[in-house]
């Protein structure tokens, strides 16, 4: 599996190129971002792929030097827990 990047998507392909997994963030006039989604295909499910997503696209943003929301409950509990991103997360 790779992980693949744009400016507002990151995502999973399989050995196929079939997508597995994919989040979605989107970015304000002000520059602050937010996670809107999540998604793992059902083959995926419980092993660790949302929480890749969601770690992916919190070192992505604060590569960009910018803090993140997230309207996803999943991405938001997930940044929750993990403080060490807490210098991106602004809830």
């Amino acid at each position: 599996m790779k992980m693949l990047y744009s400016d507002k998507r990151i995502w999973i392909e399989d050995e196929e190129g079939k997508t597995v997994g994919e989040i979605d963030f989107l970015q304000d006039q002000n520059g602050k971002y937010d996670i809107v989604h999540t998604g793992v295909d059902p083959s995926q499910q419980g092993q660790g792929t949302a929480g890749m997503l969601v770690q992916a696209a919190a070192d992505y943003i604060r590569s960009t030097g910018r803090k993140t929301g997230a309207s996803c409950s999943y991405a938001s509990a997930w940044l929750k827990r993990h403080k060490e991103y807490g210098d991106i997360y602004e809830p």
